[in-house]
């Protein structure tokens, strides 16, 4: 059709509501969420008020919690109390905590109650734990069951289709055992005990525990759904995969902030005003830019220096950078394994050794390089500061890389304020040192 390649917010400028219907009829929930969010406001209200009802749950889902708020205070009452009882539990948590105290009481008081309990009960966690980011609705079954009550169980519990990924299953204390897949529960011979059928490698984490490990333990082990339990081992609710990719979607998000040396935005980049990019980048600036002012008064400690060989100062650039960015590289691995679980801080001995020796491999091959041609253009003794420095720099930027942002996670400070800017000023202030002794020593300065 003629309008295939037409942007909604064009059909919707000009009105063109019986293309809007058929635009929204051809494309995805994400699709329509991607364009929605580029509307104003007003009229993402009343492009959603044409989907059909069978897709508003699906497109409003595949929102971030930002926009989902702001679609809700553009519709009316009515709309808003249907659509915010049909989201999960942990769908709804997690709009509310990004709403003020008032609207949120008054957004729980139009719930059922089974509802609202559910809703409080992740509230009350805290906001980066798993118990906040799991599914209270579940359908256990007993450990002791056949495999025919347990799918009896499962039909009766009134869940949908996708709150079933995983079939959890408990002793008669209500502890948890092990989880069964669906597929192995719905083929198994009737009288089969569900105790047969649990999956050899089941996890679980507690209700306390990070959600970002939490996501990346389902990450690495493949998993379509995490049983979270309490203290006392006793179910409390499933994490599933589409909340865990959200999960590490917001965690990378922040971190790639912060190695930006940018406080996150909590919010899209288009949706911040140019004031609060200003605000969020320039405390940052302010913090690396009185960091940076102690590389003038190590200039000014070896000025007798710099007024003897004028030609020192026109390889500081080259020097500074070249060490900032061996530091960088080293710092945004480890902080890269450590998110992953590939690294912890019992393993700090063997990743200091081996960036060691990579930095002192990359120095090497950089200062044999610019041994040559230094030497070429500006002498001998200043092609060996310079070669001598490269390698010493280098050498330390990787063992710095390695080091803080281990150091920092042993400490309790996110991993990732240490790398990018900040650990670049921190070698270019100690790579001058370096410069400047070595060349005292080769020069008889």
């Amino acid at each position: 059709m003629a309008h295939d390649s037409s942007p909604l917010d064009q059909l919707v400028g000009v009105r063109d509501f019986e293309a809007v219907d058929s635009w929204l009829a051809e494309h995805g929930a994400v699709d329509i969420a991607e364009e929605l969010v580029r509307l104003a406001l007003v009229d993402r209200a009343v492009v959603f008020r044409l989907l059909p009802d069978s897709r508003v749950l699906a497109v409003f889902e595949a929102l971030d919690p930002l926009h989902q708020q702001q679609l809700l205070d553009a519709l009316a009452d009515d709309s808003v109390h249907e659509l915010f009882l049909r989201l999960d539990a942990d769908d709804r948590a997690r709009l509310l905590e990004e709403m003020p105290a008032t609207v949120t009481d008054r957004m729980l008081v139009t719930l059922p109650d089974q509802a609202r309990l559910d809703t409080n009960l992740l509230l009350g966690y805290p906001r980066a734990s798993a118990g906040r980011a799991m599914n209270p609705r579940y359908a256990d079954v007993r450990v002791d069951q056949t495999a025919a009550d347990a799918l009896s169980r499962v039909r009766s519990a009134g869940l949908r289709s996708r709150e079933v990924h995983v079939v959890p299953v408990t002793d008669h204390r209500r502890r948890f055992v092990g989880v069964v897949d669906l597929p192995d529960l719905v083929t198994a011979a009737i009288g089969t005990p569900v105790g047969e059928l649990i999956r050899f490698d089941t996890y679980s984490v507690r209700v306390d525990e990070d959600r970002e490990v939490a996501a990346r333990l389902m990450q690495e082990a493949d998993l379509v759904a995490l049983p979270v339990v309490d203290a006392e081992d006793r179910l409390a609710g499933l994490i599933t995969v589409d909340d865990a990719m959200e999960i590490l979607e917001s965690e990378d998000t922040e971190d790639i902030h912060r190695v930006g040396g940018v406080a996150p935005l909590d919010v899209a980049y288009m949706d911040a005003s140019v004031l609060q990019h200003a605000r969020k980048r320039g405390m940052w600036l302010l913090v690396l830019i009185v960091a940076a002012a102690s590389t003038i008064t190590i200039m000014e400690a070896f000025e007798d220096e710099l007024a003897a060989v004028h030609v020192l100062a026109f390889f500081i650039p080259l020097l500074v950078d070249t060490g900032g960015n061996a530091g960088t590289q080293a710092s945004t691995l480890v902080i890269r394994a450590m998110a992953v679980g590939e690294v912890r801080f019992s393993d700090l001995s063997r990743i200091l050794h081996r960036e060691l020796r990579i930095g002192l491999l990359l120095g090497l091959a950089l200062g044999s390089v610019s041994f040559v041609i230094i030497s070429l253009l500006y002498g001998r003794d200043l092609g060996v500061v310079v070669a001598v420095t490269l390698v010493a720099i280098c050498t330390w930027a990787s063992f710095a890389g390695g080091l803080l942002p281990l150091l920092a996670k042993r400490l309790g400070v996110d991993p990732a304020v240490i790398s990018g800017p900040l650990i670049t000023t921190v070698v270019d202030a100690t790579g001058l040192i370096i410069y400047f002794l070595v060349a005292g020593v080769v020069l008889g300065l």
